[in-house]
Protein backbone atom coordinates (compact mmCIF):
# COMPACT_ATOMS: atom_id res chain seq x y z
CA UNK A 1 0.00 0.00 0.00
CA UNK A 2 0.79 3.32 -0.40
CA UNK A 3 -0.77 5.80 1.92
CA UNK A 4 -1.52 9.94 1.43
CA UNK A 5 -3.59 12.28 3.01
CA UNK A 6 -4.03 15.86 1.12
CA UNK A 7 -5.15 18.64 3.10
CA UNK A 8 -7.08 21.35 1.48
CA UNK A 9 -5.59 24.30 3.79
CA UNK A 10 -8.00 27.62 4.33
CA UNK A 11 -7.58 30.05 6.87
CA UNK A 12 -8.31 28.59 10.52
CA UNK A 13 -9.12 25.18 9.05
CA UNK A 14 -8.62 22.32 6.42
CA UNK A 15 -10.06 19.67 4.30
CA UNK A 16 -8.89 16.40 4.96
CA UNK A 17 -8.73 13.44 2.58
CA UNK A 18 -6.93 10.25 2.84
CA UNK A 19 -6.09 7.45 0.27
CA UNK A 20 -4.61 4.09 1.71
CA UNK A 21 -3.25 3.24 -2.39
CA UNK A 22 -4.28 5.07 -5.67
CA UNK A 23 -7.77 4.97 -6.56
CA UNK A 24 -8.64 4.13 -2.87
CA UNK A 25 -9.82 6.84 -1.08
CA UNK A 26 -10.36 5.87 2.49
CA UNK A 27 -13.28 7.05 4.29
CA UNK A 28 -15.23 10.44 3.93
CA UNK A 29 -13.34 13.84 3.99
CA UNK A 30 -14.13 16.07 6.83
CA UNK A 31 -12.82 19.40 8.15
CA UNK A 32 -10.13 20.09 10.96
CA UNK A 33 -9.99 23.46 12.54
CA UNK A 34 -6.39 24.50 13.34
CA UNK A 35 -6.81 24.60 17.04
CA UNK A 36 -4.30 21.74 19.27
CA UNK A 37 -7.69 20.05 19.51
CA UNK A 38 -8.41 19.82 15.59
CA UNK A 39 -4.75 19.30 15.36
CA UNK A 40 -4.69 16.53 17.34
CA UNK A 41 -7.99 14.47 16.06
CA UNK A 42 -6.24 14.59 12.73
CA UNK A 43 -2.71 13.44 14.11
CA UNK A 44 -4.88 10.33 15.65
CA UNK A 45 -6.61 9.64 11.87
CA UNK A 46 -2.74 10.03 10.15
CA UNK A 47 -2.12 7.32 12.92
CA UNK A 48 -5.05 5.34 12.36
CA UNK A 49 -4.28 5.18 8.40
CA UNK A 50 -0.83 3.95 9.91
CA UNK A 51 -2.35 1.21 11.97
CA UNK A 52 -4.20 -0.27 8.83
CA UNK A 53 -1.42 0.04 6.17
CA UNK A 54 2.14 -0.51 8.14
CA UNK A 55 3.07 2.50 6.33
CA UNK A 56 3.02 6.31 7.62
CA UNK A 57 1.25 8.34 5.07
CA UNK A 58 2.96 11.74 4.06
CA UNK A 59 0.86 14.76 4.12
CA UNK A 60 0.43 16.36 0.95
CA UNK A 61 -0.83 20.29 1.13
CA UNK A 62 -0.46 23.60 -0.86
CA UNK A 63 1.38 26.46 -0.61
CA UNK A 64 -0.87 29.20 1.09
CA UNK A 65 0.80 32.27 2.46
CA UNK A 66 0.77 31.52 6.43
CA UNK A 67 -2.66 29.89 6.44
CA UNK A 68 -0.75 26.48 6.75
CA UNK A 69 1.94 26.85 9.36
CA UNK A 70 0.63 25.46 12.53
CA UNK A 71 -0.06 22.31 10.38
CA UNK A 72 3.36 22.41 9.26
CA UNK A 73 4.66 23.12 12.47
CA UNK A 74 2.77 20.83 14.40
CA UNK A 75 3.28 16.94 12.33
CA UNK A 76 7.21 18.30 11.76
CA UNK A 77 7.61 18.16 15.28
CA UNK A 78 6.09 14.27 15.13
CA UNK A 79 7.91 13.66 12.03
CA UNK A 80 5.65 13.54 9.42
CA UNK A 81 6.83 13.66 6.09
CA UNK A 82 5.16 17.14 4.03
CA UNK A 83 4.90 17.80 0.83
CA UNK A 84 4.15 21.91 -0.24
CA UNK A 85 3.03 21.71 -3.65
CA UNK A 86 3.22 25.22 -5.35
CA UNK A 87 -0.34 25.99 -5.96
CA UNK A 88 0.20 26.87 -9.76
CA UNK A 89 1.21 22.90 -9.64
CA UNK A 90 -2.18 21.45 -7.90
CA UNK A 91 -4.38 24.08 -9.86
CA UNK A 92 -2.94 22.37 -13.42
CA UNK A 93 -3.75 19.15 -12.01
CA UNK A 94 -7.80 20.36 -11.11
CA UNK A 95 -7.85 22.22 -14.18
CA UNK A 96 -7.66 18.80 -16.19
CA UNK A 97 -10.72 17.41 -15.54
CA UNK A 98 -13.88 18.69 -17.62
CA UNK A 99 -15.89 19.31 -15.09
CA UNK A 100 -15.91 23.09 -13.54
CA UNK A 101 -16.23 22.67 -10.45
CA UNK A 102 -14.00 23.83 -6.98
CA UNK A 103 -15.21 22.93 -3.81
CA UNK A 104 -12.80 21.95 -0.42
CA UNK A 105 -13.38 18.41 -0.82
CA UNK A 106 -12.44 18.28 -4.31
CA UNK A 107 -9.45 20.15 -3.73
CA UNK A 108 -8.31 17.82 -1.28
CA UNK A 109 -9.07 14.98 -3.57
CA UNK A 110 -6.96 16.36 -6.24
CA UNK A 111 -4.13 16.71 -3.98
CA UNK A 112 -4.43 13.01 -2.93
CA UNK A 113 -4.07 11.89 -6.72
CA UNK A 114 -1.45 14.62 -7.56
CA UNK A 115 0.55 12.25 -5.00
CA UNK A 116 0.28 9.55 -6.96
CA UNK A 117 0.69 11.22 -10.85
CA UNK A 118 3.72 13.52 -9.68
CA UNK A 119 7.29 13.17 -8.73
CA UNK A 120 6.72 15.93 -5.86
CA UNK A 121 9.23 16.78 -3.54
CA UNK A 122 9.18 17.03 0.26
CA UNK A 123 9.10 19.81 2.25
CA UNK A 124 12.79 20.82 3.80
CA UNK A 125 12.99 23.04 6.86
CA UNK A 126 14.38 26.74 6.31
CA UNK A 127 16.55 27.65 9.00
CA UNK A 128 15.06 29.50 11.61
CA UNK A 129 17.40 31.94 11.42
CA UNK A 130 16.31 32.87 7.62
CA UNK A 131 12.45 32.38 8.48
CA UNK A 132 13.33 35.32 10.67
CA UNK A 133 15.60 37.31 9.20
CA UNK A 134 12.84 36.61 5.46
CA UNK A 135 9.97 37.82 8.25
CA UNK A 136 11.82 41.13 9.26
CA UNK A 137 13.11 42.02 5.63
CA UNK A 138 9.33 41.44 4.68
CA UNK A 139 7.83 43.38 7.55
CA UNK A 140 10.77 46.31 6.61
CA UNK A 141 9.44 46.40 3.16
CA UNK A 142 6.26 46.96 3.81
CA UNK A 143 6.45 49.55 6.79
CA UNK A 144 8.69 51.13 4.31
CA UNK A 145 5.77 50.79 1.81
CA UNK A 146 3.48 52.94 4.20
CA UNK A 147 6.25 55.61 5.27
CA UNK A 148 6.65 56.37 1.67
CA UNK A 149 2.65 56.45 1.28
CA UNK A 150 2.94 58.85 4.68
CA UNK A 151 5.53 61.18 3.10
CA UNK A 152 3.43 62.04 0.10
CA UNK A 153 0.43 62.74 1.99
CA UNK A 154 2.75 64.84 4.43
CA UNK A 155 3.71 66.75 1.54
CA UNK A 156 0.39 67.52 -0.17
CA UNK A 157 -0.80 69.10 3.02
CA UNK A 158 2.67 70.93 3.63
CA UNK A 159 2.54 72.82 -0.03
CA UNK A 160 -1.03 74.01 1.38
CA UNK A 161 0.69 75.35 4.28
CA UNK A 162 3.79 75.61 4.39
CA UNK A 163 5.74 75.09 1.01
CA UNK A 164 9.06 77.30 1.33
CA UNK A 165 9.82 75.19 4.69
CA UNK A 166 11.31 72.36 2.07
CA UNK A 167 14.51 74.58 2.48
CA UNK A 168 15.37 75.06 5.37
CA UNK A 169 16.42 72.17 6.58
CA UNK A 170 19.02 69.84 4.75
CA UNK A 171 16.75 66.63 5.43
CA UNK A 172 13.05 67.69 5.30
CA UNK A 173 12.45 64.30 7.32
CA UNK A 174 14.97 64.46 9.93
CA UNK A 175 13.83 64.02 13.21
CA UNK A 176 14.99 68.14 14.30
CA UNK A 177 12.80 69.08 10.98
CA UNK A 178 9.93 67.32 11.98
CA UNK A 179 9.35 68.47 15.26
CA UNK A 180 10.56 72.06 14.81
CA UNK A 181 7.63 71.86 12.18
CA UNK A 182 5.57 70.28 14.49
CA UNK A 183 6.20 73.34 16.77
CA UNK A 184 5.91 76.08 14.62
CA UNK A 185 3.94 74.83 11.62
CA UNK A 186 2.76 78.07 9.99
CA UNK A 187 3.52 81.53 9.55
CA UNK A 188 1.89 82.71 12.02
CA UNK A 189 3.10 80.83 14.65
CA UNK A 190 6.86 82.22 13.98
CA UNK A 191 5.69 85.68 13.53
CA UNK A 192 4.86 85.66 17.66
CA UNK A 193 8.26 85.15 18.41
CA UNK A 194 11.06 86.07 18.32
CA UNK A 195 14.31 84.72 16.42
CA UNK A 196 16.02 84.01 19.25
CA UNK A 197 13.44 81.89 20.68
CA UNK A 198 13.10 79.66 17.54
CA UNK A 199 16.79 78.89 17.76
CA UNK A 200 16.74 78.16 21.71
CA UNK A 201 13.80 75.93 20.68
CA UNK A 202 16.19 73.99 17.54
CA UNK A 203 18.94 74.01 20.18
CA UNK A 204 17.49 72.13 22.46
CA UNK A 205 15.49 69.57 19.71
CA UNK A 206 18.91 68.88 18.50
CA UNK A 207 21.46 69.28 21.54
CA UNK A 208 24.23 67.47 19.23
CA UNK A 209 24.78 70.56 17.04
CA UNK A 210 26.49 74.00 17.75
CA UNK A 211 24.91 76.80 18.96
CA UNK A 212 25.54 78.64 15.38
CA UNK A 213 24.30 75.76 13.31
CA UNK A 214 20.70 76.32 15.30
CA UNK A 215 20.72 80.53 14.87
CA UNK A 216 21.60 79.82 11.16
CA UNK A 217 18.31 77.32 10.83
CA UNK A 218 16.44 80.13 12.83
CA UNK A 219 17.17 83.11 10.24
CA UNK A 220 16.83 80.29 7.74
CA UNK A 221 12.91 79.73 9.51
CA UNK A 222 12.47 83.18 9.72
CA UNK A 223 13.35 83.90 6.28
CA UNK A 224 11.04 81.15 4.81
CA UNK A 225 7.99 82.28 6.89
CA UNK A 226 8.45 85.64 5.14
CA UNK A 227 8.78 84.11 1.69
CA UNK A 228 5.43 81.47 2.43
CA UNK A 229 2.85 82.18 0.59
CA UNK A 230 0.23 81.31 2.98
CA UNK A 231 0.78 83.90 5.95
CA UNK A 232 -2.57 83.17 7.61
CA UNK A 233 -4.06 79.70 7.40
CA UNK A 234 -7.78 79.94 6.70
CA UNK A 235 -7.83 76.11 7.30
CA UNK A 236 -7.94 74.56 10.64
CA UNK A 237 -7.90 70.69 9.24
CA UNK A 238 -4.88 71.51 7.13
CA UNK A 239 -2.87 71.81 10.83
CA UNK A 240 -4.26 68.81 12.07
CA UNK A 241 -3.16 66.43 9.19
CA UNK A 242 -0.26 68.41 9.11
CA UNK A 243 0.73 67.32 12.83
CA UNK A 244 -0.51 63.86 12.74
CA UNK A 245 1.45 63.04 9.58
CA UNK A 246 4.23 64.62 11.33
CA UNK A 247 3.83 61.92 14.55
CA UNK A 248 2.92 58.89 12.26
CA UNK A 249 6.21 59.92 10.43
CA UNK A 250 8.27 60.07 13.51
CA UNK A 251 6.48 57.00 14.58
CA UNK A 252 7.45 54.87 10.94
CA UNK A 253 10.87 56.32 11.58
CA UNK A 254 11.30 54.66 15.26
CA UNK A 255 10.00 51.31 13.76
CA UNK A 256 12.21 51.32 10.90
CA UNK A 257 15.09 51.84 12.84
CA UNK A 258 14.16 48.99 15.45
CA UNK A 259 13.74 46.73 12.18
CA UNK A 260 16.82 47.30 10.39
CA UNK A 261 19.11 47.13 13.75
CA UNK A 262 17.05 43.01 14.29
CA UNK A 263 18.14 42.63 10.45
CA UNK A 264 21.53 43.69 10.58
CA UNK A 265 22.61 41.55 14.44
CA UNK A 266 20.70 38.65 12.47
CA UNK A 267 22.33 38.88 9.43
CA UNK A 268 25.65 38.94 10.88
CA UNK A 269 24.74 35.85 12.42
CA UNK A 270 24.44 33.55 8.93
CA UNK A 271 27.17 32.96 7.04
CA UNK A 272 25.54 32.80 3.79
CA UNK A 273 25.07 36.43 4.04
CA UNK A 274 28.30 37.27 4.13
CA UNK A 275 28.87 35.23 1.19
CA UNK A 276 26.57 37.31 -0.79
CA UNK A 277 27.99 40.44 0.13
CA UNK A 278 30.98 39.32 -0.91
CA UNK A 279 29.89 40.17 -4.35
CA UNK A 280 30.49 43.63 -5.74
CA UNK A 281 27.42 45.60 -6.07
CA UNK A 282 25.29 43.60 -3.49
CA UNK A 283 25.10 45.69 -0.25
CA UNK A 284 23.48 45.14 3.39
CA UNK A 285 20.02 45.75 2.60
CA UNK A 286 19.70 43.74 -0.83
CA UNK A 287 21.86 40.49 0.47
CA UNK A 288 19.36 40.49 3.57
CA UNK A 289 16.47 40.20 1.01
CA UNK A 290 18.51 37.75 -0.98
CA UNK A 291 19.23 34.93 1.41
CA UNK A 292 16.38 35.56 3.18
CA UNK A 293 14.04 34.60 0.17
CA UNK A 294 16.31 31.82 -1.05
CA UNK A 295 16.73 30.42 2.69
CA UNK A 296 18.69 27.25 2.71
CA UNK A 297 20.00 26.45 -0.74
CA UNK A 298 19.93 23.14 -0.68
CA UNK A 299 16.24 23.21 -1.17
CA UNK A 300 17.70 23.74 -4.68
CA UNK A 301 19.38 20.83 -6.69
CA UNK A 302 20.04 22.65 -9.84
CA UNK A 303 20.77 26.41 -10.63
CA UNK A 304 17.31 26.44 -12.94
CA UNK A 305 15.16 25.59 -10.40
CA UNK A 306 16.27 28.88 -8.38
CA UNK A 307 15.85 30.51 -11.31
CA UNK A 308 12.32 29.47 -11.78
CA UNK A 309 12.14 30.25 -8.06
CA UNK A 310 12.93 33.61 -8.72
CA UNK A 311 10.46 33.66 -11.46
CA UNK A 312 13.75 35.26 -13.97
CA UNK A 313 13.25 32.05 -16.23
CA UNK A 314 11.91 32.61 -19.64
CA UNK A 315 8.24 31.60 -20.66
CA UNK A 316 8.28 29.04 -24.03
CA UNK A 317 5.52 28.86 -26.15
CA UNK A 318 5.95 26.03 -29.32
CA UNK A 319 3.14 24.70 -30.84
CA UNK A 320 3.55 22.61 -33.91
CA UNK A 321 5.84 24.04 -36.16
CA UNK A 322 4.82 27.97 -34.29
CA UNK A 323 7.99 29.13 -32.18
CA UNK A 324 7.23 31.96 -30.08
CA UNK A 325 9.88 34.80 -30.38
CA UNK A 326 9.08 36.58 -28.11
CA UNK A 327 9.21 35.04 -24.84
CA UNK A 328 8.99 36.75 -21.10
CA UNK A 329 10.02 35.68 -17.98
CA UNK A 330 7.49 33.39 -16.05
CA UNK A 331 7.07 36.25 -12.94
CA UNK A 332 6.03 33.04 -11.25
CA UNK A 333 8.62 33.04 -8.54
CA UNK A 334 9.43 35.22 -5.47
CA UNK A 335 8.86 39.02 -7.06
CA UNK A 336 10.48 40.05 -3.51
CA UNK A 337 13.95 38.41 -4.58
CA UNK A 338 13.29 38.86 -8.02
CA UNK A 339 13.35 42.59 -7.23
CA UNK A 340 16.13 42.56 -5.12
CA UNK A 341 18.24 41.05 -8.00
CA UNK A 342 17.52 43.18 -10.15
CA UNK A 343 18.55 46.31 -8.08
CA UNK A 344 21.96 44.89 -7.43
CA UNK A 345 22.06 44.21 -11.03
CA UNK A 346 21.84 47.72 -11.64
CA UNK A 347 24.20 48.63 -8.42
CA UNK A 348 26.92 46.60 -10.10
CA UNK A 349 26.98 47.02 -13.72
CA UNK A 350 27.08 51.14 -12.77
CA UNK A 351 30.36 53.16 -13.56
CA UNK A 352 32.20 54.47 -10.41
CA UNK A 353 35.32 55.68 -9.69
CA UNK A 354 38.10 54.03 -8.90
CA UNK A 355 39.43 56.08 -6.17
CA UNK A 356 38.17 60.20 -5.58
CA UNK A 357 41.49 61.39 -6.72
CA UNK A 358 41.70 59.98 -10.12
CA UNK A 359 39.00 60.05 -12.95
CA UNK A 360 39.64 56.23 -13.35
CA UNK A 361 36.05 55.00 -14.36
CA UNK A 362 35.44 51.74 -13.50
CA UNK A 363 32.20 49.15 -13.08
CA UNK A 364 31.53 47.96 -9.68
CA UNK A 365 31.46 44.50 -10.71
CA UNK A 366 33.48 44.20 -13.84
CA UNK A 367 32.76 40.74 -15.22
CA UNK A 368 28.74 41.34 -14.49
CA UNK A 369 29.56 44.57 -16.79
CA UNK A 370 31.52 42.95 -19.16
CA UNK A 371 28.57 40.13 -19.81
CA UNK A 372 26.14 42.88 -19.48
CA UNK A 373 28.18 44.85 -22.47
CA UNK A 374 28.10 41.65 -24.68
CA UNK A 375 24.30 41.83 -24.37
CA UNK A 376 24.04 45.00 -25.73
CA UNK A 377 26.15 44.44 -28.38
CA UNK A 378 23.99 41.66 -29.41
CA UNK A 379 21.39 44.30 -29.65
CA UNK A 380 19.65 43.50 -26.49
CA UNK A 381 17.27 46.15 -25.28
CA UNK A 382 18.21 46.82 -21.88
CA UNK A 383 15.57 45.51 -19.98
CA UNK A 384 16.54 42.27 -21.48
CA UNK A 385 20.19 42.41 -20.92
CA UNK A 386 19.62 43.11 -17.17
CA UNK A 387 17.61 40.17 -16.86
CA UNK A 388 19.79 38.32 -18.71
CA UNK A 389 22.53 39.39 -16.01
CA UNK A 390 19.99 38.94 -12.96
CA UNK A 391 19.86 35.22 -14.18
CA UNK A 392 23.78 34.95 -14.59
CA UNK A 393 24.23 37.30 -10.90
CA UNK A 394 21.37 33.97 -9.31
CA UNK A 395 23.57 31.19 -10.70
CA UNK A 396 26.52 32.64 -8.80
CA UNK A 397 25.11 33.19 -5.96
CA UNK A 398 24.17 29.19 -6.05
CA UNK A 399 27.77 28.25 -7.16
CA UNK A 400 29.00 29.99 -4.38
CA UNK A 401 26.57 28.44 -1.63
CA UNK A 402 26.84 25.28 -2.83
CA UNK A 403 30.75 26.06 -2.31
CA UNK A 404 30.34 28.03 0.77
CA UNK A 405 33.07 30.14 -0.71
CA UNK A 406 33.20 34.16 -1.59
CA UNK A 407 33.27 36.16 -5.24
CA UNK A 408 36.52 36.97 -6.41
CA UNK A 409 36.30 39.63 -8.86
CA UNK A 410 38.33 40.46 -11.42
CA UNK A 411 41.14 42.86 -10.80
Amino acid sequence: MNPVVGLDVAKGESQVQAFLDKKKPYKRSFKVAHTIEGLESLHQYLREIENVTGIRPPVVLESTGHYHTPVVQYFEERGYLLIIVNPLISYRAKSSSLRKVKTDLIDARHLCELYYKEDLEPYKKRGIQLLNLRNLSRQHANITGIYVQTKLQFQAVLDQVFPEYRGVFGDLYSVVSLLTLLEFPTSEDISAVEEETVANRINELCPSRSRKWANTQAEKLMAASARNPFQRTLYQSHILSLEMYIKMLLEYQKHLSKFEEEINALAKEIEEYKIIQSIPGIGEKIATTIISEIGEIDRFNHPKKLVAFAGIDPSIFESGKFKGSVNRITKRGSGRLRHALYMAVRCAIRDCRKKKTTDEIIPRNKRLREFYDKKREEGKPFKVAVIACANKLLQWIYALLQNNSTFQDLT
